[in-house]
């Protein structure tokens, strides 16, 4: 953690406070959650660190050690379009904040990412980890749903990505050595403990070396075909819908999909059919972690990961490769893109044991392919992680 020596070096005086959220993994439910289906997930023992102090005079003054550009407003007056820099989450979860409560303390902070930008959630955990520093500050008792709202809200109004609730509810309710297993529709959350009789395993994470920003890339484009799938297949059906931006496809019963889907353009059917298998795989995978059959778990991650491809048609070249390579690997029980798959990471559920071998094999034969991805590429071993501590 260097945010805090940043921080006295910068400040010239010790942090109020550290606060940190630990970024997270979905092995399987990806692309589901905006349409209210099912997820796995696991934090991870790696994350988001704000060293700060209380402004009185309602200042948010905030620099990170990822990028060069300081950024700062006033709680009460935050520009009302994006400023297209870092700090759009933050600006963003202060306008959703402050329509809620009343902010009248602001702070001056140094942020830090432990892992490098993309495929872990490091824009829900920078939300997260910013809004309880200024709950804090401000003496606001917030509650864990309300907390992942205001993060979503952010996101999805601010900043302009149609995400759902898959990272925020990873980043708060997952706790070290259990699954989180949850349904988006209801939000329903379940925490499955790691059986007795279950392999040893840890989260491997390998960087492509690319970084990708959602709101500019096809993310919302799939968004907007599930929801034009779920709306015409109502309409197929003669079932009653409201509105485009509120109909969901977990609003459609899977036999609705079946009786229509070839009318659907093929695009939509794609999207479609993805939700469907991996809502499936979600049930089967939980069930699986459950029993401790991890390897079973693991399969179904890798299935994740191929549909992610083929089916709902993401990931870059890079990306793919290091899929396939990964997958491959003596000790790797399953693995796939982490996040939504447009450039970042992959990660990989791995026996602990063979976990130098894994990253040494993997890390040779990406760099064979991409030896101009050589000091950009990076290879981490995690463990799981409880959530994000209020």
């Amino acid at each position: 953690m260097f945010c805090k020596e940043r921080f006295l070096k910068t400040y010239k005086r010790e942090p109020e406070g550290v606060a940190f959220t630990p970024y997270r993994v979905c092995p399987i439910g990806a692309h589901v959650d905006h349409q209210n289906g099912k997820i796995t997930g696991f934090a991870i023992d790696k994350g988001i660190y704000i060293a700060y102090s209380s402004k009185q005079n309602g200042v948010i003054e905030l620099s990170s050690m990822q990028f060069d550009k300081r950024a700062q407003w006033h709680v009460n007056s935050v520009p009302n379009e994006k400023q297209e820099d870092w700090a759009d989450h933050l600006r963003g979860a202060t306008i959703a904040l402050g329509a809620r409560y009343n902010l009248r303390v602001g702070i001056c902070a140094v942020i830090e990412g432990e892992l490098p930008i993309g495929g872990l959630s490091s824009s829900a955990a920078i939300i997260i980890t910013f809004l309880s520093v200024l709950c804090k500050v401000n003496g606001i008792k917030i509650t864990e749903k309300e907390l992942i709202e205001i993060s979503r809200e952010a996101e999805n109004i601010y900043v302009g990505v149609s995400c759902g609730k898959l990272d925020q509810s990873c980043e708060v309710y997952c706790k070290k050595d259990h699954l989180l297993y949850m349904d988006l529709s209801n939000d329903k959350v379940e925490l499955i403990k790691k059986p007795s009789n279950m392999k040893p395993f840890k989260i491997a994470i390998f960087f492509s070396g690319l970084e990708r920003s959602l709101a500019s890339s096809d993310y919302n484009v799939r968004v907007d075909e599930c929801t034009s799938a779920a709306y015409a297949l109502l309409a197929f059906e003669g079932a009653k819908y409201g509105k485009f931006k509120d109909t969901y496809l977990h609003d459609v019963p899977k036999e609705i999909f079946e009786k229509h889907k070839e009318k659907l353009p093929k695009k939509w059917r794609m999207r479609a059919e993805h939700y469907y298998a991996e809502v499936d795989r979600v049930e089967r995978g939980a069930k699986a972690f459950e029993k401790g059959d991890i390897a079973e778990y693991g399969r179904l991650c890798t299935e994740s990961g191929y549909s992610s491809i083929h089916v709902w048609e993401t990931g870059s070249k890079q990306l793919k490769s290091l899929y396939e390579i990964i997958i491959k690997v003596d000790g790797v029980y399953g693995g796939r893109f982490s996040g939504a798959g447009f450039k970042g990471c992959c990660m990989a559920i791995i026996d602990p044991e063979k976990q130098e071998q894994i990253v040494k094999e993997v890390t040779k034969k990406y760099l064979q392919e991409f030896p101009e991805l050589k000091d950009k590429f990076s290879a981490y071993v995690c463990d799981t992680a409880d959530g994000v501590k209020l």
